[in-house]
């Protein structure tokens, strides 16, 4: 496209000129008495091209005018802004998690119900879930000790994958249930991730556009921990309480999740009584962070949870677009520059007239 189009109107005085040229063709003269003897001169090759220097000035002209127009080119560009969470989501994974529960008519385990669950929520399944594709999601599992599986990732291929991957604590020295030190491990990762972001965006920043500030491609919305458990702390070297008072301390919601029956019962894993569902402890802390605490028997109920989470925790995406010009008239105007300089260097050297 041209910024000046109406330049192209210059075209017209084209014509004018080779009219004007064409009439008023009128040669020097050198005075002789007698011009017999130059009837007879043949014509050299100079004057025969001779009238290509009036040719290139009209086509150094003609030059001008199109990079006096500003041909340009336009690429569109769209920027997108997204404010969502930065979410952790932490999976008891001891011995207990591997009693039975029923999903889609098939008898698995607590935890592969859970895996699948979390993996929907996550991808989204074209139902129930539109997936977290513009969140910031990590896992950390904990048995007796918490670890962190996946840090906080775009890319939600990325973290259910590591889901998958999530299997029982195969040790019974492993077995116990942490929920204190998961907290903790959980928020430690979330009150990092605004200097994660803004190391990222310093990489991006400094790689393709030095020296010009962007606004960040992510921001945080809010921080989030889906804590996921069958059980009641009964090791670990943090105080549920006191991790729940320092992630609201650090501005970080959790959300509880209970699973499985309150009684106790029998762990066939290692053979273990298998403890019960303490729902004060997970109440107080939701309650402490400003999140809830809800309780799911089944894999249905597991699925409503997420869906529950999945509404409170929206994600939002802006989108501004705009068209990056590369100026492309330089080119137009060397090319004329260029053909200026050579028919004045012809017209004073090899086609010059005298007078």
């Amino acid at each position: 496209m041209f910024y000046w189009p109406w330049a192209f109107l210059l075209f017209l005085i084209l014509p004018v000129l080779v009219f004007m040229h064409a009439r008023h063709n009128a040669n020097a003269a050198i005075r002789f008495s007698n011009i017999d003897r130059f009837k007879n001169c043949p014509i050299s090759w100079r004057q025969r091209f001779r009238p290509v220097l009036f040719w290139m000035r009209i086509l150094c002209i003609a030059l001008l005018i199109v990079a006096l127009a500003r041909p340009r080119k336009g690429t569109k560009i769209e920027n997108i802004s997204t404010e969502g969470a930065a979410m952790i989501i932490a999976v008891d994974h001891s011995g207990s998690m591997g009693e039975p529960m029923s999903y889609n008519g098939q008898e698995l385990s607590r935890l592969e119900v859970v895996k699948q669950v979390v993996a929907d929520f996550i991808k989204g399944d074209g139902k129930d879930y539109k997936g977290r594709n513009s969140d910031m999601i990590g896992l950390v599992t904990y048995a007796r000790f918490a670890d962190t599986q996946c840090p906080l990732v775009h890319g939600n291929s990325i973290i259910v994958d590591f889901i998958k991957n999530i299997h029982l604590v195969e040790q019974r020295q492993e077995d116990g249930t942490a929920i204190g030190d998961g907290i903790t491990l959980a928020a430690a990762r979330l009150q990092k991730c605004e200097k994660q972001i803004f190391d990222e965006n310093a990489k991006l920043q400094s790689a393709s556009d030095k020296g010009k500030k962007k606004d960040p491609n992510f921001k945080i919305k809010s921080k989030v921990i889906i804590l996921l458990t069958d059980g009641m702390n009964n090791t670990g070297q943090y105080s549920p309480i006191e991790a729940a008072k320092l992630a609201a301390q650090w501005g970080i919601k959790i959300y509880t999740v209970g699973i499985g029956s309150e009684q106790q019962g029998n762990n066939g894993f290692f053979n273990m009584m298998m403890p019960s569902l303490d729902e004060d402890l997970l109440n107080n802390i939701a309650s402490i962070t400003g999140g809830f605490y809800a309780r799911a028997d089944n894999a249905d109920q597991l699925r409503d949870v997420y869906k529950k989470i999945d509404k409170l925790e929206k994600t939002e995406v802006k989108s501004i677009g705009y068209v990056d010009y590369a100026e492309k008239f330089p080119p137009w105007a060397k090319a004329s520059l260029g053909l200026l300089l050579l028919e004045i260097m012809a017209s004073a050297t090899i086609f010059r007239k005298i007078p």
